[in-house]
């Protein structure tokens, strides 16, 4: 069973790329090229019509310094949005960071699941209810690990999304 990556518009794997991208030349008409500094690659991207306002507003930059140059916060949901989803370089179309996100009671990210099953977590009660409940459950079918495991976080007061 291949599991399917679907963004939750949370932005955190943008927080950090300028440090990939970088934008070597405005070409005006919000048409840009952007370097890979870590491939050298180069790719012409252009802002979504739909999000040339979206693109104009950078206050992400005041919290997120390091924030891919095209990522950007609507104040209306607070959602993440890529302002050049249309024309995004390859390495951000292949991207999926989670596939399972925990969040405490609090609402905050607890931990995740990645690829098939890698747990990674900074919760310490999590990790503790991970290791005791979860670590050594044995389930060859991912839709059903999938499902026990959310019934046991639920049940331990935590929320996932998928």
């Amino acid at each position: 069973m291949t599991m399917v990556f679907e963004c939750q518009q949370c932005g955190e794997c943008c927080h950090h790329m300028a440090q990939v991208h970088s934008i070597q030349e405005i070409r005006g008409d919000f048409e840009f090229l952007v370097n890979n500094q870590y491939t050298g690659e180069k790719n012409v991207v252009m802002v979504d019509q739909d999000k040339y306002a979206l693109f104009l507003d950078t206050r992400i930059f005041v919290d997120h310094p390091e924030a891919c140059p095209f990522l950007r916060y609507h104040p209306r949901d607070d959602l993440a949005y890529c302002t050049v989803h249309m024309t995004r370089p390859e390495i951000c179309r292949d991207y999926g960071c989670w596939r399972m996100l925990i969040l405490n009671p609090r609402g905050k990210r607890a931990g995740r699941v990645m690829y098939r099953r890698a747990f990674f977590s900074d919760d310490d009660d999590l990790s503790r209810l991970w290791k005791e409940c979860i670590d050594d459950l044995i389930e060859p079918d991912d839709g059903v690990w999938d499902e026990k495991i959310t019934r046991i976080l639920i049940n331990a007061g935590y929320t996932v999304r998928k």
